[in-house]
């Protein structure tokens, strides 16, 4: 493995229980200087609010940050309306949106909410032509016309356009939808409770040689990490579990030697004090080692 050299950003992982003050937790990851809030997607659980409407509410009450679902459950999302959702929040936001897409999970709550059921082969299939369903209606062209096996369009007026080149983002693991990654999408999108670190190389080595099949720079995919954890006042507990000083050299070992870009918080315990101290102790101390280390 190796560093691509991309800049890092930082992010924010936020549950959408209903229960909780959702809107202050966004206001203060903005507040804080981060670079990105992203929202899971499981509609058929009674204890979340719905993330696009989430994601909207957001965008209004804040100024900077940029927002994604992490990611929409597709086989509850028609691609068509999900790529004119997210080009609309673009659009309205002002630029501040991008689109991270999963294949489907928890497959007996989806059909309990009218979602199809689907096999392994068949989900990465349908992720396939969502790809290009979505960049199809975000070109703004008009006649646009798709026969998949899964969704289709049929002379589909596209637009409006996003605001700015927005982005698809993969939550994969699997042999194909890695390949799919690297070939068509603008990144990767995994979190640490599945994909741990030693398992990085093995998954990063099959998107990067599916980009260069594509012609594309393994570079050009952005990686994106969920990091599941807590910054601890006390000693280590392991990965992700302890102090920020261990939090930075973790990161910063994920950025240099596994190449992932982009770190998005998931934490546990109380999130205003578990984002401050993210944004305050632990972002700056891993730009500055990420930085020192390029140079050197």
């Amino acid at each position: 493995m190796a560093d691509y050299g991309r800049p890092l950003e930082f992010g924010y992982f936020l549950v959408p229980y209903a229960d909780d003050p959702l809107v202050e937790y966004a206001r203060l990851a903005d507040e804080l200087g981060l670079d990105l809030i992203g929202v899971q997607d499981h509609p058929y659980q009674r204890r979340y609010v719905e993330t696009w409407t989430l994601l909207s509410v957001i965008a209004t009450a804040t100024e900077r940050v940029r927002v994604f679902p992490d990611v929409a459950s597709l086989p509850m999302r028609q691609p068509a309306v999900l790529a004119k959702a997210a080009a609309s929040l673009d659009l309205l936001s002002g630029g501040r949106v991008e689109l991270g897409l999963g294949a489907g999970a928890f497959w007996d709550a989806i059909e309990a909410y009218g979602g199809a059921r689907r096999t392994p082969g068949q989900a990465i299939g349908a992720l396939e032509e969502a790809v290009a369903v979505v960049r199809a209606i975000w070109s703004g062209e008009r006649n646009r016309r798709f026969d998949g096996e899964h969704y289709r369009l049929s002379g589909a007026q596209a637009g409006p356009e996003p605001a700015h080149p927005m982005e698809i983002w993969l939550g994969v693991g699997g042999p194909r939808a890695l390949a799919l990654t690297g070939r068509a999408a603008d990144g990767w999108l995994p979190s640490s409770s599945w994909a741990p670190p030693e398992r990085l190389p093995e998954l990063q080595a099959r998107i990067d040689e599916a980009a260069e099949k594509a012609d594309r720079r393994p570079r050009d995919v952005r990686r994106l990490y969920n990091v599941n954890g807590t910054i601890t006042g006390g000693p280590s507990e392991g990965f992700l579990k302890g102090p920020a000083g261990q939090w930075v050299d973790e990161l910063t070992d994920l950025a240099v030697a596994y190449g992932m870009d982009t770190f998005i918080l998931w934490p546990e315990g109380d999130q205003r004090e578990q984002l401050t101290r993210f944004a305050e102790e632990v972002v700056p101390e891993v730009r500055r080692q990420v930085d020192a280390e390029r140079r050197a």
